[in-house]
């Protein structure tokens, strides 16, 4: 029988560490964490949490290891995406290449951003 989205974003949610803005935020005051945006370069472009680095969902897999953000497996991990979709499928992928400190943020940017919390925006994209 074949998995459907559903499926497999119910089986991602079990291994997922989910947090809200609010904790988020404080994650945001610990030195060394990794703000880690899954969404696509124009998505992030747009906006992105405070340190965000942008490393797509479709290429996830393949930078663990070769991307400064993903080198350590030790690392604290914030990570999130458009609404949690995306950032809950990469979280499961992460924990299961060896990240154990991953946090997913409910709700991802567009519950981050509704709630008033600072945001950066490119700003080369506007001039």
């Amino acid at each position: 029988m074949a998995l459907t989205k559903e499926d497999l974003l119910a089986q991602a949610r079990d291994s997922v560490n989910p947090v809200t803005a609010d904790a988020a935020e404080a994650l945001l005051q610990q030195d060394g964490v990794v703000v880690l945006d899954v969404r696509e370069p124009a998505e992030f472009d747009m906006g992105h949490l405070p340190g965000g680095v942008n490393v797509p969902r479709g290429l996830l897999e393949f930078m663990v290891g070769n991307h400064p953000a993903l080198a350590n497996p030790q690392a604290n991990i914030l990570l999130y995406c458009k609404n949690g979709g995306r950032s809950t499928l990469a979280a499961h992928t992460l924990k299961q290449m060896g990240f154990d400190q991953v946090h997913m943020l409910v709700g991802g940017f567009d519950g981050w951003s509704g709630s008033v919390h600072k945001v950066e925006v490119d700003p080369n994209i506007y001039q």
